[in-house]
């Protein structure tokens, strides 16, 4: 793991609480211990301890390197929706035009932000469950322990979208990411062999099980910390993307009643915002059902905001804006009308080209970082559903929820010929609803598509070396077991 100097990130941060805790004059302080022991000797020692190293964790995770901006812009421009406009290899040039290589910034940072970030869950889980008299709450001790490993979950479920082949190629039985699960403090723990895809995917769904049972159902932050929904929507995706479709639409269903009105029936009332604009202005409604946020005084940074690369001057960069031609999305008025309103979170800048306004906090950049929305547990339902029973009427209800509230045409029953046509449709209402919002390479690649041609980039076919990124070349320096993507 390359995390030699980072990997302590963690420990340090328990010292500074120590710290500033107040020791005074302390006799079993007299006594020197190693500093990872005395590090962690301290660490856990209120209620109040535990609860601010878990929220370090979800600083650490929401970075702007990782899940808080810059992955979900990557993992967007490898689609075909956005068109570089600066050429600026800092931004993810390489990544939009599928020409990146072990030692591109992005493959390396994305990769040691999720790895310090498993690590921190790693050392957090053991440091909580050996310190666990000190909280004295066995409750409140599951449900922390279920935040960090729902944390770990989705950090794996991210990186291993991108590193490895997809699971439904060859049914996980690819190379997948290393496997840490132990705290790791020593350079010596660098070495690691990849698991299997299937095997990081067990170990997914086995954290986001563990989650779901001990999370709280409404937590005070719904939309900022884990909570049983949070679980179980994520879950859902997970299935989604191994082609698990029963399982993805039973995850989905407690979530989803049998008809409309949709609404959330346990846990924390998730629904459908009446103007899809709310959802980017007001961050903490009941169809967020989990983000990252951000305020003034706790910023992603300049050139990994959401707004810096989407929105042109003087809000943002302008770094990409959407393909109007072609493949993408934005060239589709039949499917995407103009009268929709989420074309409301589309502007046209003065030369004539369209930019994603979703992300519009500028040029403080507080946007959320949107990660799971109620409108995705629908399409998951909704295409599921498809997948598993066939042209129905609660799947063409659950697609309509999404498209009429933006007033876009509803579907009847008769407008599906079969399921493929169904389907066909959902996804592309997936590309309109979630434009910018980090799903696009998930949708592309669990269905084992290519990555279509945009502008002077050519398509790039599954069978490509290019279609997942490389192992990267700072781990693979430290790491003597890890072997390359082949």
């Amino acid at each position: 793991m390359n995390t030699t100097i980072s990997k302590f990130s963690l420990l340090a941060a328990f010292l500074l609480v120590a710290i500033g805790s107040g020791t005074g004059c302390r006799k079993e302080l007299l006594t020197a211990l190693p500093e990872n022991q005395l590090a962690e000797a301290v660490s856990f020692e209120t209620p109040d301890r535990f609860l601010s190293l878990l929220n370090g964790i979800y600083a650490q995770c929401k970075q702007g390197n990782f899940l808080g901006s810059r992955y979900s812009v990557f993992t967007d421009v490898r689609g075909e929706e956005f068109l570089n406009e600066t050429g600026n290899g800092v931004t993810g040039l390489q990544t939009w035009n599928h020409t990146v290589v072990e030692s591109t910034n992005e493959v390396n940072y994305i990769w040691n932000a999720g790895y310090q970030t498993i690590n921190s869950i790693n050392i957090y889980l053991e440091g909580a469950q050996a310190n666990s008299r000190n909280l004295g709450n066995d409750a409140l001790l599951a449900n922390y322990l279920g935040e960090a490993r729902f944390i770990r979950a989705l950090c794996y479920h991210s990186m291993v979208l991108i590193y490895c082949r997809p699971y439904t190629d060859g049914n996980g039985s690819n190379l997948g990411l290393p496997l840490r699960l132990k705290a790791e403090r020593l350079a010596i723990d660098n070495d690691l062999a990849r698991s299997t895809v299937a095997e990081v995917y067990a170990q997914i769904l086995d954290d986001l099980n563990f989650a779901e049972t001990n999370l709280p159902a409404t937590p005070a932050s719904a939309t900022i910390r884990a909570h049983k929904n949070a679980a179980i929507a994520l879950k859902a995706r997970v299935y989604l993307g191994m082609g698990r479709y029963a399982d993805a639409l039973a995850e989905a269903n407690k979530l989803v009643p049998a008809a409309a009105p949709f609404k959330s029936p346990t846990g924390v009332a998730h629904e459908l915002q009446a103007n899809v604009k709310t959802v980017f202005t007001n961050y903490t409604t009941t169809e967020s059902i989990f983000s990252f946020p951000f305020t003034t005084n706790n910023l992603p940074g300049t050139q990994n905001a959401l707004g810096y690369y989407y929105n042109p001057a003087p809000r943002g960069n302008g770094e990409y804006s959407l393909n109007k031609a072609g493949s993408g999305i934005v060239a589709d008025s039949v499917a995407f009308a103009v009268s929709d309103d989420r074309r409301g979170l589309i502007i046209i800048h003065t030369n004539n080209k369209p930019y994603l306004n979703k992300f519009a906090a500028g040029p403080q950049s507080t946007d959320f970082g949107p990660m799971i929305r109620y409108a995705e547990v629908l399409l998951t339902a909704a295409e599921s559903e498809a997948r598993v029973n066939g042209v129905n009427q609660r799947a063409v209800d659950l697609l309509n929820a999404v498209r009429t509230r933006s007033k876009g045409t509803a579907y009847a029953l008769t407008d599906f010929a079969d399921a493929d046509a169904l389907v066909a449709a959902i996804l592309k209402e997936r590309r309109i609803e979630f434009l910018g919002e980090g799903l696009r390479n998930f949708d592309i690649m669990r269905l084992n598509n290519p990555f279509p041609a945009k502008a002077n980039v050519a398509a790039i076919p599954s069978s490509s070396n290019t279609y997942i990124w490389p192992m990267p070349s700072g781990e693979r320096q430290v790491n003597k077991l890890l072997l390359p993507n082949p």
